[in-house]
């Protein structure tokens, strides 16, 4: 093939086409155009690639091709009412679905938080163990409080918000392994157990909990979704239902997983903005926890009741 004479032949062609893939706006004979000049790009091009592959040429009438192509068939836009799928039907039904699960989760972590709470305070030779006597005088006195005070609210609330955001994608992306789930679990238990028992040893459980409370309701029910989708996903894969093959199963659930990845960046989000200035503000503690209380149960509200309904509908998987 001679390139020179056959960019002669149709370079005014693919000149043309550039032109009316340019153009905002078309009139039918235009789009007519477009698309016949579009055919036949496409023709020169594969004629191109077999005959005489010239990287620079080929380049071009690729890129000339695949912006005609885009011009034909339209760009995709952002649609809000996608954005309301997602969050009125889609969301909801992912969590509503999982919900024995996360459900299940959240009552076992509790209990033995519950449990490690009550084994510290009435043990205060424990806690010296975990973690000395020192820090724990000093936990008492100031480190408990002063670490909601430490950062600017926004700084602390960014902070936090990536720290769960992250502790909820390994519970999501391990959930299939099982145990890094539940190791991830124990570490928060513990830790949630340790100081828990500390500050109540010490007095302060009046502190301890008007603190945690006003965010932790919603940020501990952020980590038992994640690690309960993912370990319905792990379930999927062990224990598929009878009408679907293994890999079926464990596609369906991890499509449920993504949407419920997406959610949870919100709720970390709110969470993150009740511990920032929510928990730490000069506010009666029964101010405080009823706001996040509030929060917590619309949640609560938003993935069984809505998210009831949209099951009901047909969405989610």
């Amino acid at each position: 093939m001679d390139l020179d004479a056959y960019v002669a032949e149709h370079g005014a062609e693919w000149r043309r086409l550039e032109q009316l893939t340019g153009r905002r706006k078309l009139d039918a004979a235009e789009v007519d155009e477009l698309v016949s000049l579009y055919q036949r790009a496409a023709t020169h091009l594969s004629a191109l690639r077999s005959r005489a592959p010239e990287p620079a040429l080929v380049g071009r009438l690729s890129h000339l091709v695949l912006a005609a192509r885009a011009r034909i068939t339209g760009r995709p836009r952002p649609s809000w009412a996608a954005v309301g799928r997602f969050l009125l039907a889609d969301l909801p039904a992912a969590l509503y679905r999982a919900w024995p699960w996360w459900c299940a989760v959240a009552t076992g972590f509790s209990a033995l938080t519950a449990f490690l709470i009550w084994f510290v305070a009435g043990h205060p030779d424990t806690a010296a163990a975990f973690i000395g006597a020192e820090a724990a005088r000093q936990l008492v006195d100031s480190g408990f409080a002063g670490y909601y005070t430490e950062f600017t609210a926004p700084t602390f609330a960014f902070h936090l918000w990536t720290h769960n955001a992250w502790l909820a994608a390994q519970c999501l992306a391990a959930g299939v392994l099982v145990v890094p789930v539940f190791w991830l679990l124990w570490q928060n238990a513990l830790n949630i157990g340790v100081v828990g028992g500390v500050m109540i040893s010490y007095g302060r459980a009046d502190v301890f909990f008007g603190m945690i409370t006003p965010h932790g309701l919603l940020e501990l029910t952020g980590i038992h979704v994640a690690a309960g989708v993912g370990l319905r996903t792990a379930w999927a894969w062990i224990a598929p239902p009878a009408q679907l093959t293994r890999g079926r199963a464990v596609a369906e659930a991890g499509r449920s997983a993504i949407v419920v990845a997406a959610g949870l960046v919100g709720l970390f989000a709110v969470s993150a903005l009740l511990e920032a200035f929510v928990t730490p503000a000069p506010l009666p503690v029964a101010v405080r926890v009823g706001i996040g209380a509030t929060v917590w149960l619309a949640f609560l509200a938003y993935a069984l009741l809505l998210g009831g309904r949209a099951v009901r509908a047909g969405r989610g998987t």
